[in-house]
């Protein structure tokens, strides 16, 4: 690449472009400096090289039309499809040497960099006519603070808003200032049903050992005429890919494909149509897939009937949404996806996702949702209903195990519920668990006890390192006061206070001695030289130990605030007892997820078992509003 020699300038002057100054790809107009869209990435990086590894910098710099410019991230920058020129700064300017010295190594981390930000001076300067500039504080500038973070090797990820924030903030901090982009994955190959009709077959189903299942019928599914539509192939879609620090390319993983024409069964076949590829159906017939090869056929004609029972349909497994308008039997199975029964259900609902819904009662059954939400109407009795991921929506329950990530009640009665968040009107004899409970009325039912267990994150692991620091900044803050008050007293003896205060006027050039009184004053600063030697050496130290005080502090800022952060949220409240009621503590090590998995006898004797845990309250009337402080030590309690 031809790149133009970069003319010598003063500190803080311009480049002047185009024609001398700036490199191939860049170009001065008179609103400010051009990128040329057109170029490679490569011909504009060498440009932009040029420029930083001269000591220069872009003022006012468009950070994201850099980026888009080198590593194609972020907005379209002018006519889509057709690049061109970018504006990308106000103007290109020498870095003075003086300030490059005020710009420090970053500390880098897997896929980070952190920066150190405190407050500046600059040394102090002799001007050719003599002039003595003191000492001054200065800050950094963002835009400096790219081009010097390039030369350190930092080419991509840098956050202009958090160093802006940083610089323009008095509180020295260490703040992450650049971060890699990881690759964005693609999606798989897939295929996705365009036929919404079911039907079920009442042919028993055949086992992998080859025995037939007579509780089992084949499969329920759709008739279907010719030529319809079955499955759609959703064809691969590529990631797109990342870039480090030092602005290398992490590609991402390719995504994988598959073959439609291995789902064609008997009567389907694959064909690309003009909209995308499709399984379509090549006679007239019934829905039929199987349950090993997922491969669909169109099979013959088969009868249906209302309800899920030995009779009807035996054990349903469905690859879609299923809805009964009749009742599911006892030791009856329906495992599917997105199921809505408007009878009674007295056997088992195994849900692969979507939504469960039971418009009237659930009796001696249970419902298993994997992932999704699961509501029941009526009343739920003696059962067992659970959800990995979604809420439960229950009128009464009685006697039942619930666990879910939300669970709401209007009415349980001798049930163990566990959750992350739970809501109850009415709760009578029932063991509850949840980092977030909340119920308006409480107490025992007959014999059986009412009890509370609010989870909670067990976050001990941080009160040692706190109590830690804790320490050491208590250690320098009585060293610091030391320190403070014996350079106090020191001053405060006569002559050294006078000879300060003479000191202080001549810095501040409201006092000239002449040739005598300069005399005089060096040998009174002789005289008192061992107590200014100490003085000086006593703010030393004090300076060391404020800075080492301030450190550690804002490090046991961060500690409390990640235990915080670890703990989350705890809550009770309860609006009105009516009858002996216990609400107490109960730390656990994993997630509250871990805890809903769990069956439902280990449920039962976890929150029926010997209690544990931080009373909180215990009475037979008041109401009960506890949320957790996070930030105060936890007390130890059992596990």
């Amino acid at each position: 690449m031809v790149v133009q020699e970069v003319a010598p300038v003063a500190p803080g002057e311009e480049l002047h472009a185009p024609g001398a100054g700036l490199p191939v790809g860049l170009a001065k107009r008179p609103d400010g400096i051009y990128i040329d869209l057109a170029l490679s990435p490569l011909t504009l990086t060498a440009a932009i090289n040029e420029v930083f590894h001269s000591h220069c910098y872009f003022a006012g710099l468009n950070y994201p039309v850099l980026n888009k410019a080198l590593y194609g991230i972020g907005p379209e920058v002018g006519t889509p499809g057709k690049p061109g020129w970018a504006r990308i700064a106000d103007a290109v300017r020498v870095l003075a040497p003086e300030r490059i010295a005020l710009y420090k190594n970053p500390k880098l981390g897997r896929g980070y960099a952190e920066y150190y930000f405190e407050t500046l001076y600059l040394d102090e300067m002799t001007l050719p006519d003599g002039t003595v500039i003191p000492e001054r504080p200065t800050r950094l500038d963002v835009d400096e603070f790219v081009a010097e973070m390039w030369n350190k090797g930092i080419l991509f990820g840098i956050e202009v808003a958090a160093v802006a924030a940083a610089i323009a903030s008095t509180k020295a901090d260490r703040i992450t200032v650049a971060t890699e982009l990881e690759p964005e994955p693609g999606q798989d190959a897939t295929v996705v049903e365009v036929s919404s009709d079911l039907h079920r077959s009442d042919a028993p189903k055949t086992r992998a050992d080859g025995r037939v299942d007579l509780g089992s019928f084949q499969n329920r599914f759709p008739q279907i005429k010719a030529n319809v539509r079955l499955l759609k192939k959703l064809p691969p879609v590529p990631g797109h890919p990342g870039f480090d620090l030092a602005g290398r390319m992490t590609p991402a993983a390719a995504p994988k494909d598959l073959t439609l024409r291995f789902f064609a069964g008997d009567g389907t076949e694959a064909r690309e149509l003009e909209d995308g590829e499709y399984l379509v159906s090549t006679r007239e017939g019934f829905l039929n897939v199987d349950a090993k090869s997922n491969r669909i056929s169109i099979t013959d004609k088969i009868v249906s009937t209302d309800g899920v029972s030995g009779r009807t349909t035996g054990n349903l497994q469905l690859a879609g949404a299923y809805e009964e308008f009749g009742d599911v039997q006892e030791q009856r199975d329906v495992t599917g996806g997105d199921i809505t029964v408007h009878g009674n259900v007295y056997g088992n609902i195994h849900s692969r996702g979507g939504t469960v819904v039971l418009d009237q009662n659930l009796v001696s059954g249970s419902i298993a949702n994997a992932a999704g939400n699961i509501t029941v109407t009526g009343v739920a009795s003696g059962s067992v209903i659970h959800t990995a991921k979604g809420a439960v929506h229950i009128g009464r329950a009685e006697n039942c195990v619930i666990s879910g990530t939300i669970v709401t009640l209007v009415e349980a009665s001798n049930c163990e519920i566990i959750a992350d968040e739970i809501r109850i009107e009415v709760a009578e004899g029932c063991a509850v668990a949840g980092r977030n409970v909340e119920i308006d009325s409480a107490g025992p039912r007959r014999r059986t006890e009412m009890v509370v267990y609010v989870l909670v994150k067990d976050v001990s692991q941080f009160d040692q390192e706190i109590a830690e620091l804790e320490q050491r900044v208590a250690g320098f803050e009585a060293a610091n006061l030391e320190a403070q008050q014996e350079a106090e007293r020191i001053a405060a003896v006569p002559d050294v206070r006078r000879y300060l205060a003479l000191a202080a006027k001549l810095r501040a050039q409201e006092l000239q001695l002449n040739a005598e009184q300069g005399q005089l004053l060096r040998k009174i600063a002789a005289a008192v030289a061992t107590e200014l030697q100490a003085i000086a050496k006593l703010r030393t130290d004090l300076q060391a130990g404020q800075t080492q005080q301030k450190l550690l502090q804002d490090k046991l800022a961060r500690v409390i605030e990640q235990k915080a952060e670890a703990a989350g949220i705890a809550r009770c409240g309860l609006r009105m007892v009516s009858g002996e009621t216990m609400v107490r503590t109960m730390p656990f090590q994993a997630d509250v997820a871990a805890l809903t998995q769990l069956p439902a006898k280990d449920i039962k004797q976890r929150l029926r078992g010997s209690p544990s845990g931080e009373v909180l309250f215990c009475d037979s009337a008041g109401s009960l509003d506890w949320h957790l402080n996070a930030r105060a030590r936890q007390r130890p309690v059992d596990a």
